[in-house]
């Protein structure tokens, strides 16, 4: 692999590299998380306190980027001052940019098998996303059959036969990124508020589609917990998406640096806390929101569970865990573990890993409203 940029051929990317992305497009191109490339032996490093990713994030990739304009997004429209779209940084951390060749090619001759238990594709809002993410999937079906396919749509650009397509073509699980949890955080931090093309009843429309389409337990929402929302409304919105048969995927709002919303304070440890344990009640424990109490601020006071067997989920710790796609082992754990993706290691918001008993102690502590991190 070349250091210098100025010697062809190049066949992956360091962030701070003084790149030239025209040439960088999908689907010869596709960018992929820090953790990924980790994993992938694209670049050296390693995760604290957890060895890998076990699932491989891709990130359809353009030199004009995305063309909405989501508020705490770092691949937002309203960066173009940036030299190199590829530089951005997302969802905390770089995504460098690979040839597609090159990632099936480790995938089937170099990596350990059991390093990867899911692909995921994440479209971005641009005239060829749609098509390139169908050429990316194809090609991973016929070449990485042993490793399943998670789809994060967009739904702007999408009506119901490209997700039957999807399906048809081997996606095995379509997720929507919903972010916002009301009609008014959607609209102020995705929508014409910030002079971006999503809409609220479109999410909702391709979330519906994904249930018909693809069915229970194959399709899931993301969720951001922290952008000025109730515990109660993104809980309701987390039933809501329940009810129709899917998963539920959390993320702690963490500033972006160079977004919109790059000013704002994290989302509060204790808030997190009790919005992680009751979507894990919601999504795994058989419980619902209507058994559930809030005070006057939407917080939650109580479960809906006896002491026991709450305290009992609390001590497995897999309900502060990240969330996300399962693989094939544990179906309550994700298999998209996205290593410090809403937070430091010195303050884990999303536990890559399994929690020991000190890290479930800190979580107590934390539930509690003490001001305490991880390390």
């Amino acid at each position: 692999m070349s250091t210098n940029p100025e010697v062809a051929p190049i066949t992956f990317y360091r962030p701070n590299y003084h790149v030239k992305t025209p040439f960088m497009r999908s689907p010869e191109y596709v960018q992929m998380s820090t953790a990924a490339a980790i994993t992938l032996g694209l670049i050296p490093g390693h995760m604290h306190r957890t060895g890998c990713t076990h699932c491989l994030n891709l990130l359809v990739t353009y030199k004009e980027g995305c063309r909405a304009n989501c508020a705490y997004c770092g691949l937002a429209r309203h960066r173009e001052e940036s030299r190199d779209y590829a530089d951005r940084n997302f969802i905390r951390v770089d995504w460098p940019a690979v040839r597609y060749d090159e990632v099936i090619e480790r995938m089937s001759t170099g990596v350990d098998h059991n390093a990867f238990q899911r692909m995921c594709i994440s479209m971005i809002t641009h005239p060829d996303s749609d098509a390139d993410t169908m050429v990316l999937l194809k090609r991973w079906v016929a070449e990485v059959p042993h490793v399943p396919v998670s789809i994060l749509s967009n739904p702007t650009t999408m009506e119901r036969a490209d997700l039957v397509a999807l399906r048809d073509a081997g996606a095995d699980i379509f997720t929507v990124a919903l972010d916002a949890v009301t009609p008014e955080i959607f609209d102020r931090t995705r929508g014409k508020g910030v002079d971006s093309p999503h809409k609220w009843d479109k999410y909702w429309q391709a979330i519906e589609w994904a249930a018909e389409v693809f069915g229970p337990e194959k399709f899931g929402a993301h969720l951001i917990c922290g952008m000025g929302e109730t515990e109660k409304e993104i809980l309701e919105a987390a039933q809501r998406i329940t009810d129709l048969g899917g998963h539920n995927h959390m993320f702690a709002f963490f500033p972006e640096r160079g977004s919109l919303m790059e000013d704002w304070d994290p989302v509060p440890r204790d808030q997190w806390r009790r919005v992680q344990l009751a979507r894990f009640i919601i999504d795994y424990g058989g419980g619902r929101i209507d058994n559930m109490c809030f005070d006057e601020q939407g917080a939650v006071v109580d479960f809906g569970l006896g002491m026991d067997e709450l305290d009992a989920l609390i001590r497995s710790g897999k309900p502060f865990q990240t969330s996300g796609c399962p693989g094939r082992n544990d179906e309550e754990v994700s298999a998209c573990n996205r290593p410090y993706g809403d937070s430091t290691p010195s303050d884990i918001r999303s536990f890559p890993f399994a929690l020991n008993a000190r890290d479930v102690a800190i979580v107590r502590r934390q539930m509690a409203g003490e001001d305490v991190g991880t390390l």
